[in-house]
């Protein structure tokens, strides 16, 4: 799910009443960009920064636009043509600040708020902005906890000295927000409202509180409150369309009439704003959260034939993967990833590379891939599970093995089907052929095996049999056995047979167990009755097992016809 994404970068985005603005027009050009109009925002931006070019404030809101639409460097250009008409332009040092913190410059984001804030005095306006720019680097949808504070911490310096402005309150509930303190969301929000109750913002924003507790009639009520103050309020249908999709995927009941309405709704929100290409990309972005692959995977096409934005080959890629369309993921990853400035490319881009490539049958670079991906973002824990099934595919059990014991040290979603097939993998890794064999691996995979035997609700067959078969390759000479699988094979036995025996495979099994229990009488307790009972069995369940066979052979065939 996008927890933060669409909100830090679109919502903490809307800009309100309370600033202080030179002309109407200015006044105009920052409620387009409040309705997301970007392209019609950065027209009368361009004009003004034109027509009153000594007016700092112009630079500094078209270079926000930018920022909004991910063009940093753009967004630089602009903040640094306002400090050159106002060399204490508090805005534009703040603009600086943000479009570095989106960059992952923390130091000089950090040395730009700070100039901001001295510049600002009293003017809360620049600690808005500040606030705001800590909550735009959001890691997996999520802005880190120290981020949120330090965004809460500015803004309740700005909330000090200004309780009016609602530009503060707004973005200080957003901070809350980002950390699920949903009261003091709430408090700020309606603190803006009463001050100005026309804000169809801090409607929006409180619906979207509401959409993630899962309170979707709560969500739509306030969405409803944003247009019936502003009928053409286009992010009250984004985040009602966002909503929509939430509920779909939390009540099946519901899935196919919310999924419809979210079209509907979304289609209203982009007839609202100006259909540029950033409007397209949203729409992408919706899909993505939709999980409409086939439709992103059209909508994607048709723009890397005419947009620039090299961010559509991300798009192209993740929906070209899920359909199964592995060549055309692959190709439009590569060109993501090779034409973009590193810094715009996230973990969940090399995910995608590296799943696109092991599909492809490029395993070795869909490692490294996978790898890279974890590099970038520790709590990509999961891919060492994509990886295990990968080394697995090319026989490497042993780094099939690895790669699961890291996927359950390091995942909170591992089951007892991952330590099994951790077991497994330490099994087969180790190879009694070699003059020295690795016994660490049998340690491995009975401590894998030993663990999902005492977590499971009741005793499973195969696990009981591997933990068996790990114990015999101790036991090879049937000169000196010490019976070390007995007690597994036995409650093995005692497993199976509560039941009819589902298949073939388990009769070879059940042949093995009590050919095992036959030589353990044969060779170590030298009991003749006891080791011709089970090699009797053996035979039965088994008639091709080869111990059972060569017993009766040795013994001329007498026993066991």
């Amino acid at each position: 799910m996008k927890m933060i994404s669409k909100i830090s970068k679109l919502i903490l985005g809307l800009v309100f009443v309370s600033s202080v603005v030179s002309a109407q027009s200015l006044e105009d050009a920052r409620k387009a960009i409040d309705a997301e109009q970007y392209q019609k925002a950065k027209s009368m931006l361009k004009n003004l920064t034109v027509t009153q070019a000594t007016k700092d404030e112009n630079f500094f809101y078209l270079g926000w636009v930018y920022v909004l639409q991910d063009y940093t460097d753009s967004a630089k250009t602009a903040f640094n043509k306002g400090i050159a008409v106002n060399p204490k332009s508090a805005l534009n040092y703040a603009g600086l600040g943000v479009a570095a913190f989106v960059d992952k410059d923390k130091a000089t984001a950090t040395t730009n708020f700070n100039q901001a804030v001295t510049l600002a005095g009293k003017n809360t306006t620049a600690y808005a902005y500040v606030g705001r720019g800590y909550l735009m680097a959001p890691v997996n949808d999520r802005v880190a906890p120290a981020d949120a504070e330090a965004a809460i911490a500015i803004l309740n310096k700005a909330k000090a000295l200004n309780a009016k402005d609602v530009d503060v309150l707004l973005a200080l509930g957003e901070a809350y927000r980002t950390q699920s303190k949903n009261t003091e969301a709430l408090s700020n929000y309606q603190a803006a409202l009463s001050i100005n109750p026309k804000l169809a913002s801090a409607k929006v924003a409180t619906g979207v509180i509401w959409k993630f507790a899962n309170n979707f009639e709560s969500s739509e009520t306030e969405f409803k409150a944003a247009l019936a103050i502003d009928p053409n309020y286009g992010p009250a249908y984004r985040e009602w369309a966002e909503t929509d999709v939430r509920w779909a995927l939390s009540d099946p009941k519901m899935a196919s009439v919310k999924i419809k309405e979210a079209v509907d709704q979304y289609r209203k929100y982009l007839s609202l704003t100006d259909m540029s290409e950033e409007s397209q990309l949203r729409y992408a972005d919706f899909l993505v959260y939709a999980g409409d692959w086939k439709t992103l995977q059209t909508v994607a096409t048709d723009l890397s034939k005419t947009s620039k934005n090299l961010k559509v080959y991300r798009y192209l890629a993740y929906a070209a993967y899920e359909n199964k369309d592995y060549p055309t993921a692959l190709s439009a990853m590569n060109t993501w990833i090779t034409k973009a400035e590193p810094k715009r490319v996230i973990a969940r881009d090399y995910l995608y590379y590296g799943r696109a490539q092991i599909a492809s049958q490029q395993d070795s670079l869909g490692i490294a891939s996978l790898q890279q991906a974890y590099q970038l973002d520790t709590t990509q824990a999961d891919v060492y599970s994509e990886m295990a099934k990968s080394f697995y595919a090319q026989k490497k059990y042993e780094k099939a093995g690895d790669a699961y014991h890291m996927y359950l040290t390091k995942s909170r979603k591992g089951t007892l089907n991952d330590y099994f097939r951790q077991g497994f993998s330490y099994y087969f890794a180790y190879d009694p052929s070699k003059p020295n064999p690795d016994t660490t691996l049998l340690t491995k995979a009975d401590s894998a095996f030993s663990y999902v035997e005492q977590k499971a609700s009741k005793p499973i067959g195969d696990v009981t049999l591997y933990r068996a078969r790990i114990a015999e390759y101790k036991d090879k000479d049937r000169n000196n056995i010490k019976g070390l699988a007995k007690p597994f094979y036995e409650k093995y036995i005692t497993i199976m047979t509560a039941a009819p025996l589902p298949d073939e495979r388990s009769k070879k099994n059940m042949g093995e167990a009590y050919a095992y229990l036959g030589a353990y009488y044969e060779f170590k307790e030298k009991d003749e009755a006891k080791a011709t009972e089970n090699y009797t069995k053996a035979k039965e369940v088994d008639p091709t097992n080869k111990q059972a066979l060569g017993y009766f052979s040795k013994k001329g065939g007498a026993k066991g016809k």
